[in-house]
């Protein structure tokens, strides 16, 4: 199973993915159905991404999703249909979609009941939130992410590009990193986190090396200031994207992202995983 679409269930809000990053089948929380993003990032897979926060969300129905779906997936006779050898097991929940989950008004509210849920079924498997980081400086979401690391909840903190050019290219948003450093050292210090940043190759050519060093050196001055980072997972394009350029981008090759992986270690002494 290689389908990542947020329908694969059948459900509003639950959704399953066999994915690479975990070794195992994770199960997702779609905050974002309306496919609406603050950001608008040049790789996003989802088709018809419009610019706009999360809408209400039906917490009951959210709960009784996710308890129905943890029942299902946690049989052998569907993990034998959906997943593959080796990766029959549920390795985490998490908090993604078709849009950036901190946009929820209801993100701590959303967290208690995905906390519920886990805890009622025993599943002793850790919360995820993937973030592009951007609301992290409210009180909505901080809540969130302590609940998170009381229940072996671990961030992944969207870090694509640094440069004021990268970023605008990358993630379509103005402005350098500056914010993102302090959003990224206040995340860390509510839950575990892990930078992840997507690598590709643009017209066939991967980030130049203007771009590759400042992103260096930004994770430079995170470990200078302190601040306590899980690690670093690099990955490369594993579904074709859905915004406009996307004829444009390729997936850069394996050993180019592996070596910059080992450019990252050098540096800043963080381990780094690389998915390519």
């Amino acid at each position: 199973m290689e389908d990542h679409s947020r329908d694969a269930a059948g459900l509003t809000y639950v959704y399953p993915v066999v994915s690479r990053r975990s070794g195992g089948v994770s199960v997702g929380i779609n905050l974002n159905p309306n496919n609406a993003c603050n950001w608008a990032c040049a790789y996003c897979q989802v088709e018809g991404l419009v610019r706009g926060a999360a809408p209400a969300i039906d917490l009951e129905q959210l709960s009784t999703e996710l308890a129905c779906f943890l029942d299902l997936a946690s049989t052998d006779a569907w993990m034998e249909v959906h997943a593959p050898d080796g990766a029959r097991k549920i390795t985490d929940i998490a908090i993604s979609g078709n849009g950036e989950p901190t946009t929820c008004d209801q993100f701590a509210e959303v967290l208690e009941r995905v906390i519920e849920v886990r805890g009622e079924r025993g599943l002793e498997v850790p919360t995820v939130l993937i973030t592009n980081g951007s609301r992290v400086h409210t009180d909505g979401v901080q809540a969130g992410l302590r609940a998170m690391a009381r229940a072996q909840g671990q961030v992944w903190f969207k870090l694509d590009r640094v440069t004021a050019a990268g970023r605008l290219e990358v993630n379509r948003i103005q402005g350098g990193a500056d914010r993102a450093a302090d959003q990224l050292a206040l995340a860390a210090s509510c839950c575990p986190t892990r930078v992840q940043t997507c690598m590709f190759t643009v017209d066939g050519q991967p980030p130049d090396e203007d771009e590759l060093e400042a992103y260096l050196e930004f994770l430079r001055g995170q470990v200078r200031a302190g601040t306590s980072l899980e690690g670093v997972t690099l990955y490369g394009l594993a579904r074709p994207s859905m915004q406009p350029g996307a004829e444009r981008l390729g997936r850069v090759d394996a050993a180019w992202l592996e070596t910059f992986a080992e450019r990252v270690r050098v540096a800043t002494g963080l381990p780094v995983a690389a998915h390519p």
